[in-house]
């Protein structure tokens, strides 16, 4: 990978990006494309999203180097692409950026990011070790940036819903990788809904989230919230995560396991193109 590799895998690109694009459909949702909301200010709020979110992925690879090479021993981390130091120092730069790029835009983005960072801080900490209580910490940082989009544009309450349905998807997801990770977690006493009740609870649990945001995704629907455009693009979600609770269900070894926490995010990203279209068009 070498160590230019490394320092851009360890923020997890995807994961990034799409913390940034959901703020930016955060803002879409409470405002429209209204000319209200600068495009500075649009620039701002993406690189806040991406700055916290590498930030929060940095320091929890820190704090799981030594699972990491139990689990993970590709990552950056554990195949010495990146040194642990280099890894704190990082996460501080890019954490220093989110918050500097929070600022501009208002105290309650300021705000918001700030709690957001405490929150991803204290999980990487020791967050994690408690299990289900960690990963709805971690949820909740990534319900939080359709909120933060709502703060930019002045209208919170209209991002709630959305940001509800992210949360539950991801902690399905959060849930799905305690599976995956459920070896390493033992050695390290992180008691995850896996390690503490067995893969097969665990992914009842997930199937269980999953199912249950398929069905709240048609709640904007009924409150006319969405226009049509975001009927396709749900649907793709919800089926996708219709396949992941079933195939958690029939087969929840460690592979499956992995094999539907990586098409998750990927269901999750059409989740934000369908709030996208929905509010847009």
């Amino acid at each position: 990978m070498g160590r230019l590799g490394g320092f851009v895998s360890i923020i997890r690109p995807v994961n990034s990006v799409m913390m940034g694009v959901a703020i930016l459909v955060g803002v879409v949702i409470a405002a429209g494309l209204s000319p209200s909301v600068p495009a500075a200010s649009l620039a701002l709020a993406f690189v806040a999203g991406f700055a916290l979110t590498g930030s929060a992925m940095v320091i929890n690879d820190y704090f799981d180097r030594e699972i990491d090479a139990v689990n993970e021993p590709t990552r950056p981390i554990p195949r010495g692409d990146v040194r642990p130091g280099e890894a704190v120092a990082y996460s501080l730069l890019l954490s220093a950026v989110g918050l500097a790029a929070s600022y501009p835009t208002g105290l309650p983005t300021l705000g918001i990011a700030a709690f957001s960072w405490a929150v991803m801080m204290a999980y990487s900490a020791w967050g994690k070790r408690t299990g289900f209580p960690g990963n709805l910490m971690v949820s909740t940082c990534i319900a939080l940036p359709f909120v933060y989009g709502g703060a930019v544009a002045g209208n919170v309450s209209v991002s709630l819903l959305f940001s509800a349905l992210a949360f539950l998807s991801n902690t399905g997801r959060e849930v799905t990788k305690g599976i995956v990770d459920i070896e390493g977690d033992k050695t390290r006493g992180v008691k995850t809904i896996a390690v503490s009740h067995g893969a097969e609870r665990a992914a009842y649990l997930a199937s269980a989230f999953y199912l249950v945001a398929v069905a709240a995704s048609s709640i904007p629907i009924l409150l006319g919230l969405v226009s049509i455009w975001y009927v396709p693009f749900v649907a793709v979600t919800d089926l996708g995560l219709v396949h992941g609770a079933v195939s958690l269900l029939r087969d929840h070894s460690r592979e499956s396991s992995r094999r539907v926490k990586n098409q998750v995010l990927y269901w999750m990203l059409f989740g934000l193109l369908a709030f996208a279209a929905g509010s847009l068009l």
